[in-house]
């Protein structure tokens, strides 16, 4: 009889999130949550400034950005539709431990999306986190830990997307210029 081996459950590794945000004040805003609206299906929440920086005019209490968080089928679903913008190509410096990023210059690049008149051409940034079963010992208030083995590394999400969405990772030679 054959021992089959068993994966272990705490180094499974899942899509925890995934995060659209546009930042901006005033008609900018307004105009980020109709954009943030029609490319998720939900709906986005305001996020407010809580420093002040008076180079920039910003005060505690602002509305100085909104963003959609996504979680599930949803997440891949957005991420599925997402990633054909940027020529379904990640460089290596966009992915960090537990998550990567990017960002989409105008909207409109998204395939299946229109020109949205009322928006007019802005971009916005994407965020993917990925975590471990586990990851709330870091959250909790008492025995919390910082525990190495729960953390995803890079080498797991440039695995994870080549195999899930067909995602080519450009990375750097040794002498700067890239693959």
């Amino acid at each position: 009889m054959a021992e089959q081996k068993m994966l272990n459950p705490i180094k499974t590794m899942k899509l925890e999130k995934v995060v659209l945000n546009i930042g901006g004040t005033a008609d900018k805003l307004d105009r980020g949550v109709i954009l943030l609206e029609k490319i998720t299906g939900k709906k986005p929440v305001k996020v407010k400034a809580t420093k002040r920086i008076p180079t920039w005019s910003v005060r505690p209490g602002l509305e100085v950005g909104t963003k959609v968080t996504l979680r599930g089928e949803d997440a891949i679903n957005v991420l599925k539709k997402l990633l054909p913008a940027i020529d379904n190509t990640l460089k290596e410096k966009q992915i960090q431990n537990n998550f990567f990023s990017f960002g989409i210059h105008e909207y409109i690049e998204i395939p299946g999306m229109d020109y949205i008149r009322e928006v007019g051409i802005m971009g916005f940034e994407v965020t993917v986190v990925f975590s471990r079963a586990g990851k709330s010992i870091e959250k909790r208030k008492i025995k919390r830990s910082r525990a190495k083995r729960i953390t995803v590394t890079r080498e797991e999400i440039e695995q994870y997307v080549q195999d899930k969405f067909g995602t080519e990772i450009i990375k750097k030679n040794s002498q700067g210029g890239e693959e």
